[in-house]
Parts: structure tokens; sequence; C-alpha cells
């Protein structure tokens, strides 16, 4: 669509044609590029070692026709960096940088491509990533929801409240929690949205293990429920979940709340863990994705991107189905 500047959530969707594309996978393309990131960290580790090949993804992501970044924050913790003897100010200083690269990613591919009348690209919107306490951990229970008897409502906040503080200061546009697998999380994100009166959208998306409920194994009903009753998210949805359940999840979102639903699943590839190798999918084909966003669409998708092992090609599919449809 290619015209003017988004200055929301909602306008960047209304001005993508009704569908917007968010990026792909982060850590899959930084390896593409030599990174080395096998570390607690992981992604984020390039935020000490490699920060110019997070500024580098993120362009390959806007020249693939993404309307949203999302930031290196995903692994990007207090706590994390504090643990690899970074004092706080350097680890706030890095949670900034993560934000600062994506923007000024953003702000220099759009000044060249609005030099051209004939571009085809919006100005694409900066989400900071918020990852799950369990992505913190490290130990796979963002994809379990067990956090165990001593993690309460208000660990949780604590955990959190600080980097939202400071990814907000660093200019971006929206928030994104991510991979939250359980209802308590959801509740902690959307609490903190409101004590720290927080000005900018939101969404919190869910992972799935089985296509049918949250990793807790409490039902997305129950999640949403509380999640509805916050003017402070805007939109709801599933990430890193194979796309295999992504459109029976979009119905059964549809008919649970009035926020606009966002879905970025993994290539829909399994890590296997002995051989230390990913095992192909039969749903990780680009030209699948195309069609499978189409029918995200058509389902009541308003974003629609990728998350592990997906890379620019993905999202360039993606992009040529939702924005070549009329």
């Amino acid at each position: 669509m290619g015209i003017g500047k988004a200055t929301s959530l909602e306008e960047v969707i209304e001005k993508a044609g009704g569908c917007a594309v968010v990026d792909g996978g982060f850590a899959t393309q930084l390896e593409s590029h030599g990174a080395d990131i096998n570390d607690p960290l992981w992604s984020a580790l390039c935020l000490i070692k490699d920060p110019h090949l997070i500024k580098l993804v993120h362009m390959e992501y806007l020249e693939a026709g993404a309307d949203v970044l999302v930031s290196s924050s995903y692994q990007a913790t207090i706590p994390g960096f504090l643990s690899r003897g970074l004092s706080i100010e350097e680890a706030e200083s890095l949670l900034k940088k993560s934000v600062t690269l994506a923007v000024e990613a953003r702000d220099s591919f759009w000044d060249a491509a609005k030099a051209s009348p004939a571009h085809g690209y919006n100005r694409a919107l900066v989400a900071a990533s918020i990852g799950s306490y369990g992505a913190y951990l490290a130990d796979g229970s963002e994809y379990s929801g067990r956090y165990g008897p001593d993690v309460g409502l208000d660990k949780l906040k604590d955990f959190h409240r600080r980097r939202l503080q400071v990814l907000v200061d660093a200019g971006a546009d929206l928030l994104a929690f991510e991979t939250i697998p359980n209802k308590l999380e959801a509740q902690a994100c959307m609490e903190l949205l409101e004590e720290e009166k927080v000005q900018i959208p939101s969404w919190i998306c869910f992972s799935s293990v089985d296509g049918e409920k949250a990793p807790s194994g409490e039902s997305f009903k129950e999640c949403l429920d509380i999640i509805n009753k916050s003017d402070k998210v805007h939109a709801v949805g599933i990430n890193c979940a194979p796309p295999h359940f992504i459109e029976d999840l979009i119905r059964k979102f549809s008919e649970l709340t009035e926020k606009a639903i966002v879905v970025y699943p993994n290539s829909g590839e399994v890590w296997d863990g002995r051989a230390k190798r990913w095992l192909p999918s039969k749903c990780s084909d680009d030209n699948k994705f195309e069609c499978f966003a189409t029918r995200w669409r058509n389902s009541g998708a308003k974003l629609i991107g990728g998350c592990c092992r997906t890379t620019p090609s993905t999202i360039q599919a993606i992009s040529k189905a939702l924005k070549e449809w009329p």
C-alpha cells in the first residue's frame, strides 16, 4: 500500500490494507550471518557482541515488506545481563539499544523508501519484545507454563516492570509480550500496563503446544477473559506455535475477543535435542506460508508474521499474499 506514516497499530493495519505484516525469526537470521548465539542470552547476546548484525536483520525484514519490526529484546532481561557480570546501568543500556537499533533501521529504510514515489512500503512500527518469564529461565517453561509455587503475580510483575519501563522510554511504538504460557503471566502483563500508565499500544501473544489451550492447560477463554478487561492491550494472539494450529486458533480467538488478532507461528520444524538439529516440516515451505497467510487473514487475523526458523523470504511471501489482495 505504501502511503504515509502510521502512528498507531490500528493505522498501520489500515495502511497495509486491513492486515499488516510482522517480521520473522530473529535468531535464525542472525545465525545465517555467522552469529554464535548458543548461550542463555540467545539472540540478546548480539546486543553485546554483534549489534551491527541486529540492524542488518531488521533491514532485511523491512525489505521483505514488514510493517512491524520486533526488537531483539525477547531474551534481554536485567537479571540475565547481571548474571554475565554487567551492571544495572549497562543492562538497561542494552535494553534501550534493542529499541534504538530497530528505530534506526526503520528510519533509515523509510527515508530511502519515501524518496521513490513508486515504493510499496509502509513506515513500520517498532514493537519492543518482552519475552515471558520462562524465556528468561531458558528451561523451556514458556512452553509449559509451569513456573512453580514460588512464582506468583507479584513476582512476575516485579520481574517485568523495569524492563517494560526502559523499553517504553527508549521510544518503542508498541510493546509485544511474547510466548506467554499461562493466565497468571497474562494478568501480570496487563496489570503492569495499568500500573505504569503505559500510553503506547501493546499485544499479548500466547504459545500453544496442542493447538487447543495455553501451555499451562488453561483454556484461552480463561486467558482472554482477563485481557478483554484492558484497553491497554490492543491485540492478542499466538506466536511460536506450528502453522497447522493457527487457522483454528484464529477462529477460536475471534469468538473470544473483539481485539485485533496477531499470529506469527514458527516454521513447523521440530528441534531434535539428541541429534541437535532441526527436523524438516511439511509446513515450512515459503509458498505454503503464502497460502496460509491468505487463509489466516480470511479467518480474521489482522497482523501476520513468522517466528522461529522463518526468514525474510517467508515474510516476503506473506507480504506478497497480503498486499496483492484487492
